[in-house]
């Protein structure tokens, strides 16, 4: 076999750098070195993978396809060395991507309890929506993804985690805060209601379409905003009513800034899940991560 894993690093640098000077310069190479090394892998493939756009590289079709089987390669020589290394379990260095609520309000505290028993642990962490993580998930440019919403990616396989309670919140000044005083809300008040909804995407957005159009047929969205932070913030200014994780507007339910609005709707609730690549090879640091993270919020 004539491929190589160096080969593999140059291209996964370059499609990542966008050149192939930054590709040297991830890759610790000149750039002459860089540019003989991809045209060596491009003869022995027999197909080029990059479009040549003035100084320029932009992954083409084949590109595309070979960067998901690349960083699966590289994985694999990755968890070769650190199962092999000395001292390996004292060289943590996880790559995760969470989804906004999990990452800003989840998250945070399962990091500090795991440091507390892995103290060398090293992590990088992207938070975004849920499909941005299942992106960055199905391209193996994280280890492990932990989102709130459904995963529709069937290249990935999906760990049930946590069940979360999603609450119908608004301002105590809003109409519906004061009819709810007055006894439960039923559905014709919460249909014509102004809807505040995360973006298109979100694993929020989805779980509050699951949960609440089987009863309300339809939602009448009035603003659209690309975090909770912001929903619950613009709620409790009285711009409408959201449909948050219980997580994430517990402080200003607490400092009287929001109240939760008895419904006639049953229970809401969402399971939060964590996702890897069905080809992604869990070293003992990840699966050691992946049980304290169950273990924890069990």
């Amino acid at each position: 076999m004539r491929l190589t894993l160096r080969q593999l690093q140059i291209f996964e640098a370059v499609a990542h750098g966008g050149s192939t000077t930054a590709g040297a310069r991830a890759a610790a190479l000149s750039q002459s070195a860089a540019s003989a090394a991809l045209a060596e892998l491009e003869h022995l493939l027999g197909a080029r993978v990059f479009d040549r756009i003035g100084k320029r590289l932009a992954l083409n079709d084949n590109g595309r396809a070979l960067l998901p089987m690349a960083r699966a390669a590289l994985e694999s020589a990755r968890a070769i060395e650190e199962r092999f290394a000395d001292g390996a379990s004292d060289r943590l260095d996880l790559r995760l991507a969470a989804s906004t609520t999990i990452g800003n309000y989840v998250l945070p505290a399962l990091l500090a309890d795991f440091r507390a028993t892995a103290p060398h642990a090293r992590f990088d962490v992207q938070i975004g929506n849920t499909l941005d993580v299942v992106t960055l998930v199905s391209a193996f440019a994280v280890d492990l993804g932990l989102i709130e919403g459904p995963c529709h990616a069937p290249e990935l396989r999906v760990l049930p985690w946590i069940d979360d309670e999603l609450v119908i919140v608004a301002s105590p000044r809003h109409e519906l805060a004061r009819a709810a005083q007055q006894g439960r809300l039923g559905v014709r008040a919460l249909r014509d209601a102004p809807w505040l909804l995360r973006e298109p995407g979100s694993g929020t957005r989805e779980a509050v379409e699951h949960a609440l159009l089987p009863h309300l047929h339809a939602l009448k969205p009035d603003l659209t905003l690309g975090s909770s932070e912001a929903i619950k913030n613009a709620v409790a200014r009285g711009m409408g009513i959201a449909c948050l994780s219980r997580s994430v507007v517990d402080d200003l339910v607490a400092a009287k800034r929001l109240v939760v609005l008895a419904t006639t709707l049953p229970r809401l609730m969402r399971r939060y899940a964590l996702v890897h690549h069905e080809r992604k090879r869990l070293s003992a640091g990840l699966e050691r991560f992946v049980a304290h993270c169950r273990a924890v919020c069990a």
